[in-house]
């Protein structure tokens, strides 16, 4: 019984202090997991026009980000220039590779991405992975073979872009088990690893929910064991800093639950690819975090 631990790693600040805090954690619990870098600028700061998203400030309050990023973190892009994530912290993504984890692509400019492919073009869609897996090819001197968008944020030319690429999977959505993608009909040969778990961002004040019992009630999701595992989604900006003593019960509490804690290839390679059932993608809302993203929806008939 495999849970797949995925880590998303935003910034700058992320990549220096979340990274190799992750990397000793995981160490010291001998779980695997797969770390998606983001590989171009850091524009955090630009996120600041998400003000006008529904919801976004409810998050934001919640959260604390000034808390988890820093502020100036929350400057790059605007009054700092944002620092290139690849070019300065190539030698500490190698570091995770070497140590025996599994890395892959978040994206290149993750605000960028995050806040504009849902509405962009082929060719939009196109510079921007190419840029990342340029990037990528260059720091570890091969091409990528796993995917995961920032925000959950994806188009139909992502996804045709993840099976020409030679992508062997993906983890751009949000859903209940493996799927293979299909949008408005087209069938997306790139299986897709769906987060299955709720985020600590998205639970962290809700319903009582704090950072000294978030753990607890993550746990209780998992006890009852899933016929395909789980996908859990993490941030080295929040697991690998100020909540890593939160991920530190996680990972304990998923062992004394019987769970294998891998990546997101040995997860994959427990399954058999060739028959998962196909579902829709359809973009949609998700009980706390702000806007819309992608999501595994009804099963598409043979």
């Amino acid at each position: 019984m495999k849970l797949a631990l995925k880590i998303d790693v935003d910034t700058y600040r992320g990549t220096r202090e979340g990274v190799p805090r992750l990397v000793e954690l995981l160490q010291s619990h001998q779980a695997g997991a797969t770390f998606l870098f983001s590989l171009g600028p850091d524009h955090t700061g630009r996120a600041i026009k998400r003000v006008f998203r529904p919801g976004f400030m409810k998050k934001v309050s919640r959260t604390s980000v000034v808390e988890h990023y820093g502020l100036r973190t929350l400057m790059y892009g605007t009054v700092l220039p944002g620092p290139d994530i690849g070019r300065r912290c190539a030698g500490l993504m190698r570091s995770v590779k070497e140590a025996g984890f599994e890395t892959g692509i978040h994206c290149y400019d993750h605000i960028k991405w995050q806040d504009y492919v849902a509405d962009e073009d082929a060719k939009w869609t196109a510079k921007e992975m190419l840029l990342a897996q340029g990037r990528y090819e260059k720091i570890f001197g091969e091409a990528a073979r796993v995917h995961g968008a920032a925000g959950w944020q994806m188009n139909i030319h992502a996804l045709r872009l993840e099976q020409r690429m030679g992508f062997d999977y993906a983890s751009d959505t949000r859903g209940t088990h493996p799927f293979v993608p299909v949008w408005n009909a087209e069938i997306v040969a790139c299986p897709q690893l769906p987060t299955t778990l709720p985020t600590l961002d998205e639970l962290i004040g809700i319903d009582g929910i704090t950072p000294d019992n978030v753990a607890e009630h993550l746990l209780k999701l998992t006890e009852t064991p899933s016929p395909t595992g789980h996908v859990y989604t993490l941030h080295a900006e929040l697991e690998g800093m100020k909540l890593a003593g939160v991920f530190e019960q996680l990972l304990k509490g998923w062992r004394e639950q019987g769970y294998e804690l891998a990546s997101l290839g040995d997860y994959a390679q427990s399954l058999d690819l060739a028959a998962l059932p196909r579902h829709e993608v359809l973009m949609g809302e998700i009980p706390g975090r702000s806007g819309t993203l992608a999501l595994q929806g009804p099963r598409f008939p043979l």
